[in-house]
């Protein structure tokens, strides 16, 4: 199947040929028919399964549409609602892209600048926001952002929003919107809550879901090195010379955690550089920008500050600290081997992280193989 027998109109047909774009994923497959007939969707979908994709083409198809019908696009018809300041940027990338020809404005609002340039933007007119929550309620509060003209709301990985607090802000929002709009909702995995919170947003949803948790890693090869915690530095630093990989991402449970491993593996000579809540919006995007161009070959990160990171051609995944949580195993290490491409994952496992390794082993259904060093 191609895009356009998905009944993809020409302009963003074209916009997706020069980016390359040529069969759609599974979930976009399955998700943009019902989207372009303003149907509810409820999408099951981990990071990196092409999910930005299946809500932000219709939806830009649909404005397109109404517009050349000489419809009102003055005020904010689309509200794209993500947790995180690099996912939202990553999205309206995407949004930019599939724009090129057709004349739909966009904007990104997140919190950690200043909101001078994103309130700019906004008063010369959107039809698409991207947003993250707190930076939205903000700017709702000083009046820059109404949400009464909203005709499409989209939910993005609402289990992470529920993880990061946000989900007090999300019912806050609901009652801003209208009661007449299709909804898109998007999680990773479906807790009790994120469940129950999708029931009262949706209606009749089609349900889509592609890649279940255990199948995501199936192609990943997995690694374990027990080691005491005090010996991870060494062995890490070990590894990397080793093995030379173009790009690691290194994960770390803390923000401080993360520091200092990039400190030690700079002062043995490899490049790295941390990311983290902790660093200024433009500070991130850098080091951002220098990972995804193989100016540093290292990435250390927290969950949450690696939530966006989309690296098609991520050689390695290394948990240096094992998640307490086995669904956050499986978004780290599905990073790797995308597009046909191997990849490698080796998680460092002390003697007390043991029963949080036993929790992910039992998630996906296979042992990690146990390397000796």
């Amino acid at each position: 199947m191609t895009f356009k027998e998905l009944e993809i109109i020409e302009p963003i047909l074209k916009a997706l040929d020069e980016q390359g774009y040529e069969i759609p994923t599974p979930i976009q497959e399955q998700a943009i028919p019902p989207a372009l007939k303003n149907q509810d969707i409820l999408g099951l979908a981990q990071t990196g399964t092409g999910k930005t994709a299946a809500f932000a083409i219709p939806l830009i198809q649909q404005l397109y549409q109404n517009k050349n019908k000489g419809n009102d696009l003055r005020s904010i018809k689309v509200l794209i609602l993500t947790p995180t300041r690099e996912l939202a940027i990553q999205i309206s990338e995407c949004i930019r892209d599939y724009t090129k020809y057709v004349g739909i404005r966009h904007c990104v609002i997140f919190g950690g600048v200043k909101q001078g340039a994103q309130t700019d933007a906004l008063r010369k007119g959107v039809d698409i926001l991207v947003a993250t929550p707190g930076r939205l309620l903000d700017l709702i509060n000083q009046r820059f952002i109404k949400l009464d003209g909203i005709r499409h709301f989209v939910l993005d990985e609402a289990d992470r929003m529920l993880d990061m607090g946000f989900i007090h802000d999300i019912k806050r929002l609901l009652p801003m919107l209208p009661k007449q709009k299709q909804t898109l909702f998007f999680s990773a995995t479906m807790p009790q809550d994120i469940a129950v919170l999708s029931r009262t947003i949706l209606h009749n949803p089609v349900r889509v879901e592609v890649a279940p948790t255990s199948s995501v890693v199936d192609t990943i090869e997995q690694q374990v090195y027990y080691v005491e915690k005090k010996e991870k530095l060494d062995l890490l630093i070990a590894l990397l010379r080793q093995k030379r990989p173009q790009s690691t991402l290194v994960f770390s449970r803390t923000k401080h955690g993360a520091d200092k491993i990039a400190r030690r593996l700079c002062k043995a000579g490899i490049g790295s550089e941390a990311i983290h809540g902790n660093k200024s919006q433009n500070a991130r995007q850098n080091t951002l920008a220098n990972f995804k161009s193989n100016k540093t070959h290292v990435l250390i990160a927290t969950d949450i500050a690696a939530r966006g990171i989309d690296i098609n051609q991520l050689e390695l995944v290394i948990n240096y600290d094992i998640p307490d949580v086995p669904e956050t195993y499986v978004h780290r290490i599905g990073r790797t081997g995308r597009a046909g491409n191997n990849g490698i994952a080796i998680s460092f496992c002390d003697e007390d992280e043991r029963p949080s390794l036993n929790d992910i082993q039992r998630l996906i259904g296979k042992k990690l193989s146990v390397v000796k060093y």
